[in-house]
């Protein structure tokens, strides 16, 4: 993703266009493996040495807050980053902690046509999100 087309998005969540916030958003966006705060923060500093740990973490805060990335929990409890916004469910390797995320229409069909059969009391279903855990047998 161009600089224009981050600097567009971002104004149009209503967020002020920073040169931090770029970096943040495109590193998270090019990285495209679900990267931890920390991965964010070292592929930043190749370009900008002197941005902060804590500006960073504001910086995905608010990202998180306005729909631009979606945080991603693992089973070690790491939160991980991602830019991918439709929905999609994630394969999540016990061994490594890696990520991949996994998209499957008859699947989302299944399990949106199960909740809305079953329903679920005093509940109403918004979004599903699987995520899968196994062991990638191939790296």
């Amino acid at each position: 993703m161009k600089t224009e087309e981050i600097s567009r998005v971002l104004f149009e969540k209503g967020l002020k266009v920073t040169p931090q916030r770029i970096a943040v958003y495109e590193a998270v966006a090019r990285l495209n493996n679900h990267p931890t705060a920390e991965s964010i923060i070292k592929y930043i500093r190749k370009t900008y040495p002197n941005i902060s740990t804590a500006t960073v973490y504001k910086v995905l805060d608010a990202f998180t807050e306005k729909g631009l990335v979606n945080r991603v929990k693992t089973e070690k409890d790491m939160m991980r980053y991602d830019a991918v916004l439709e929905s999609h469910h994630h394969l999540y390797c016990s061994e490594t902690d890696r990520i991949e995320d996994y998209h499957d229409e008859q699947l989302d069909n299944i399990l949106k046509n199960y909740f809305e059969e079953k329903g679920i009391s005093d509940f109403k279903v918004e979004d599903i999100k699987l995520q899968i855990v196994g062991k990638f047998l191939k790296s």
